[in-house]
């Protein structure tokens, strides 16, 4: 998959490294939002979670935009993903859902979160195993 990867969007770090929220926009305009929240039981588990805030989907941060950049979008939050892993060293987990769209079924894996697993590989190394046993979350654990 390495040889598919395409060139990101143009990154908007956070202004204070330490926080977990980055924004991107799109060829044709549409701004992606991608937050890491940290879990008040645990702040070595972060939650990411990314989304579209155009104004033009009505607040439907996990629509679907079809506009022929999803493997750019996803090279982006890769990069992403990658950045906050390395100003966030100590991070032993990390959780991705993939939420079901409309029509689609809950009892089965997501096309989502099917998307998300092929991606993994190109944010975490050798180091860390993927955990698929909560339905449509991934956990990603460090291995000690």
């Amino acid at each position: 998959m390495e040889g598919h990867f395409l060139e990101e969007y143009k990154i908007v770090p956070p202004a204070i490294s330490t926080a977990g929220v980055y924004f991107f926009t799109t060829d044709s305009g549409v701004v992606y939002e991608v937050r890491f929240g940290r879990r008040q039981d645990n702040i070595l588990h972060a939650t990411i979670v990314f989304g579209v805030l155009n104004d033009e989907y009505d607040g439907e941060e996990y629509t679907v935009t079809n506009r022929g950049e999803l493997y750019r979008v996803m090279s982006t939050i890769v990069k992403i993903s990658r950045m906050f892993m390395a100003e966030h060293p100590k991070m032993m987990t990390y959780e991705f859902t993939g939420l079901a769209r409309e029509g689609e079924s809950k009892d089965k894996l997501t096309t989502r979160i099917q998307l998300y697993k092929r991606y993994l590989p190109l944010i975490f190394d050798e180091h860390w195993k993927y955990d698929f046993s909560q339905g449509n979350t991934i956990v990603v654990n460090r291995i000690k």
